[in-house]
């Protein structure tokens, strides 16, 4: 998430504080979801863009006006045009829309006559039902296919290191694509489905490797290249160059 130069909006003088703030916020001809917190130790209005959620995050001061700080956030038009501009270009799940799935772009086909199971094939994911379910039920979907898909690469890849399978979730991390707790459980982030299969199984592999050698040192990477089938440099390779983008796509 990128953040703003200083807001050098210091308050005035004490005032209630508000709490009914809207959801959404229209700067030029976007529209924004807002995202209001108010900190005791903030002295400055401050303000960060999250585009992943196509999201404005604004801390207040305890004593600040909501009034002040949407007229503050939007001042900040250019800035914030331009953060979003930098990270990408925020994609809606919604009809017609083209996303990711497996390492292949996608065209959202929404029809009311299809049938309410969704259906990835040639290039299309097909549903039917409501329109304004579209976004979260396809959500919905996204995440249960990246479970079935990781539960089968876990399978596996334990099967390769003749250990037990351990518990499966998955995960909407911001900034970590796959973990291991100590007591075994692997989180795998969902947002993996939409890139290709090699890099997914790459993570996965990742944390099993993680069962066995719980750290980053020579012998566990040994072992990783010895479960993983692939080229792990070029997965995270990958990873580094259009993983962002995958957060890019609906709202989480």
């Amino acid at each position: 998430m990128a953040r703003s130069p200083l807001a050098r909006f210091l308050m005035r003088k004490p005032v209630p504080a508000v709490s009914d703030a809207p959801g959404r916020l229209t700067i030029g001809e976007r529209d924004y979801a807002l995202v209001i917190r108010r900190h005791a130790r903030a002295r400055n209005i401050r303000l960060r863009t999250d585009p992943s959620k196509g999201a404005l995050l604004i801390t207040l001061p305890g004593h600040a006006r909501l009034g002040e700080a949407i007229a503050f956030a939007r001042t900040q038009a250019d800035w914030i045009e331009a953060s979003f501009a930098k990270a990408g270009a925020h994609i809606a799940i919604a009809p017609d829309a083209v996303i990711p799935f497996l390492g292949t772009p996608h065209r959202i086909e929404w029809d009311a006559r299809h049938g309410r199971k969704v259906a990835a094939a040639d290039g299309a994911i097909r549903l039917g039902g409501a329109r304004d379910m579209v976004e979260p039920r396809l959500t919905r979907w996204l995440k249960s296919e990246a479970k079935r898909l990781c539960a089968a690469d876990l399978a596996d890849y334990c099967a390769r290191a003749c250990t037990p399978v351990p518990a499966l979730a998955v995960s909407n991390a911001a900034r970590r694509w796959g973990s291991c707790s100590a007591n075994g459980t692997i989180r795998i982030n969902w947002r993996l489905v939409m890139a290709p299969d090699a890099v997914r199984r790459s993570v996965v592999a990742h944390e099993v490797a993680h069962l066995r050698h719980m750290n980053h040192s020579a012998d566990f990477y040994a072992w990783l290249d010895t479960l993983f089938e692939g080229d792990r440099k070029t997965a995270d390779h990958w990873l580094k160059a259009h993983g962002r983008g995958l957060y890019l796509v609906g709202g989480g």
